[in-house]
């Protein structure tokens, strides 16, 4: 058994239909869906979106009021320009604006967005972490 891993993301959100649209708007393509919930296949692991009142009767807190923003997925790339390209290509398929990409303290640079659900997603470039050719990343 490998403890450290995650192998599905699930986000809640408040209208399955309109998230689905956002994420293939991104270019992501649907892997398989069912009723209330939508998987996409990312590389070694699963992003699913799955309506909030669903999502807490499924954790088995019925009527909890799932919130957002207190975890901020991140995608990490190669240049500048690349996390550019991918902040733009976020708003253009309707995210929002959180902080626009710039050069940060610890040597990189990084912007974030938020979904139409308030996902937080940070675009990066770490110049200490490079990536592989297929985009994985292991620390160093």
């Amino acid at each position: 058994m490998t403890p450290q891993r995650v192998t599905l993301i699930t986000l809640g959100v408040g209208d399955l239909a309109a998230s689905v649209a956002f994420y293939e708007r991104l270019g992501w393509k649907q892997h398989r869906a069912q009723e209330g919930v939508a998987f996409f296949q990312l590389q070694g692991s699963a992003l699913a979106l799955f309506g909030r009142a669903a999502l807490a009767a499924d954790q088995g807190r019925p009527g909890a009021d799932l919130g957002t923003g207190a975890v901020t997925l991140a995608q990490n790339y190669a240049t500048e320009a690349e996390v550019d390209a991918a902040f733009e290509a976020a708003l253009a398929a309707g995210a929002t604006a959180l902080k626009r990409p710039e050069k940060v303290f610890w040597g990189g640079y990084s912007g974030y967005w938020a979904d139409p659900d308030g996902h937080v997603w940070e675009v990066a470039m770490n110049p200490l972490w490079p990536l592989a050719e297929d985009g994985s990343l292991t620390l160093p």
